[in-house]
């Protein structure tokens, strides 16, 4: 909504309360609150609070930002701008050392918060405690409540954020962009409905639950959190309680890469137990996974899920693997090529095998380089570097992201999106993926059948590939992303409009044509033609 205030001033007038808002504001942006250069940098006035929610037309609700600040910010409240402008410095922070979302962890640091330990005694059924570390010493108390069915004590207490922790292991997700909403809900002064769950361990309060509307309350300028403390929990119990939340009662919104780190951490939690049940030492591997499986045989069908996630996290999560950085972990995001669903359901599932429980040791022949899932896990890392370095490095653009892709080029609105980025794009669709995947695992299985090897098709990963299968391999890669229809922008508001079913882009690969009869590509593919180096 325009201001009849600013649009009233004289030029003279405008630029001298310009200047009255850069000194009243420290010559900084009131947005990035990164310093404005009024000779250099081109400004804007804006409303704080918009007129649209009843905000003031006057110089008291107006503050002074970069023009570029202003066009490009999150909200049309000055105010929420603010913090989430603040929030994206955090999280950009954190993906610089480490290509990694920025958790409740970070937002702590930056506040202050997570520096003590949390000082109790229980006495009569009641918790004692104070804050002594942050100037309060009064002493206080509060009733502990057991649930009647799970046995567990918790209680209810405000505590300041210099006490507060991130429980990583229950809780390793990310900010996603809900944040937002969060932030904008308890600036109205609408309460939260369900106070953050935290655990009370090795004297550490770790928030598990309810991360985000623990940020968005600090973003706000809140330094004190009234939280449910659980008392010296089952963690076992917790995690699972937590997983269980995501997966089979879908009450909270899970992304599937949490829930293979939270299989991942229970798959550790078994050893650890076994391990501690048959009187062995942290280091000793000397059972198999199969033994596990036994030993907890009622819980087998959970035990080999958490077996094949903990490979699964491995793989995704390994320093080295370079697609990462190409995965959007969140679900939401607009910047990168392949969602975490397309990635587990057609790169995951066509090379890690969900049935092969091992009957070796789980550290068989690990110093000789030999070990099968070491073996397994890397070679899988070195085919997903591969994908990264021919498909995606230096081509796929996170500026320019996926979103309306196609649209644009039928908007003729894509000077910018070189043929690079969009190859990698349509080739990261999940239906595209599961097509040609197949024909990359026919490339394998084809080179150990012509060698005279056979493998069962569960182990193939598990056996070291030769020089010239991962030529093959290169080759192959390079000649699919050569392939002329993957930059035809011609095809925009046909073969590539909208989302489309395995079996249409098997058929396109098999016959050459689109179900309807389209000729799409030249001949079908041939995978011992793709891999054959070309000039």
């Amino acid at each position: 909504m325009a201001s009849k205030y600013l649009s009233g001033l004289s030029k003279a007038n405008y630029d001298f309360l310009t200047e009255k808002l850069w000194d009243i504001q420290n010559h900084k942006c009131f947005i990035c609150e990164e310093e404005i250069d009024l000779t250099l940098n081109t400004t804007n006035i804006d409303h704080i609070i918009p007129l649209a929610i009843k905000g003031k037309d006057d110089e008291e609700n107006f503050a002074l930002t970069h023009e570029s600040c202003n066009k490009s910010k999150q909200d049309a409240n000055l105010k929420i701008a603010k913090v989430l402008a603040k929030l994206k410095k955090i999280q950009d922070n954190v993906y610089s050392q480490g290509n990694k979302a920025a958790s409740l962890k970070d937002v702590l640091n930056y506040y202050g918060g997570a520096k003590f330990d949390f000082k109790y005694t229980i006495e009569n059924g009641n918790l004692k405690y104070s804050f002594s570390e942050n100037g309060d010493n009064k002493i206080y108390t509060t009733n502990i409540f057991e649930d009647n069915l799970s046995k567990e004590k918790s209680c209810f207490i405000e505590v300041p954020i210099e006490y507060i922790h991130h429980d990583e292991i229950i809780n390793p997700r990310g900010i996603n962009s809900s944040i937002s909403m969060l932030v904008k809900e308890f600036d109205k002064g609408n309460p939260q409905l369900h106070l953050s769950l935290v655990r009370l361990q090795d004297g550490k309060l770790r928030v598990f639950d309810g991360q985000h509307k623990a940020v968005a309350q600090i973003l706000l300028g809140t330094r004190k959190l009234v939280v449910r403390i659980l008392i010296n929990p089952n963690i076992d119990r917790l995690i699972e309680t937590n997983t269980n939340a995501g997966s089979t009662l879908r009450q909270i919104a899970f992304d599937k890469s949490i829930m293979r780190q939270l299989n991942n951490t229970l798959y550790s939690e078994r050893v650890k137990k076994y391990q501690h049940e048959h009187s062995l030492k942290e280091d000793d591997f000397s059972f198999s996974e199969q033994q596990i499986v036994d030993y907890f045989k009622g819980d087998g069908v959970n035990i080999k899920k958490y077996i094949t996630d903990a490979i699964k996290h491995s793989i995704t999560y390994a320093e080295d693997n370079k697609l990462k950085d190409y995965i959007d972990f969140e679900g939401k995001a607009k910047d990168l090529p392949i969602s975490y669903s397309a990635f587990d359901k057609t790169i995951l599932s066509s090379f890690v095998s969900t049935k092969l429980i091992l009957k070796t040791p789980i550290d068989f022949k690990t110093d000789e380089g030999l070990n099968p899932r070491e073996i397994e896990i890397n070679q899988i890392v070195n085919l997903l570097n591969i994908f990264a370095d021919k498909i995606y490095i230096n081509k796929f653009d996170p500026d320019i992201g996926v979103s309306r892709i196609e649209q644009k080029i039928l908007d003729k609105k894509d000077s910018n999106i070189t043929d690079e980025h969009l190859i990698a794009f349509r080739i990261s669709k999940e239906e595209i993926l599961h097509g040609w995947l197949q024909y990359l695992n026919m490339v394998i299985k084809a080179y150990f059948t012509n060698m005279g090897k056979i493998i069962v098709d569960d182990e193939i990963f598990q056996t070291p590939f030769d020089k010239q299968l991962w030529l093959n391999i290169e080759n192959f890669i390079e000649n699919l992303y050569r392939l002329p229809l993957w930059k035809d922008r011609g095809m925009s508001n046909t073969i590539f409009a909208g989302k489309n079913t395995y079996d249409y882009w098997e058929t396109i690969f098999k016959t050459a044509k689109s179900p309807d009869g389209a000729q799409v590509l030249a001949k079908p593919l041939n995978f011992m033609e793709m891999i054959k180096p070309k000039p």
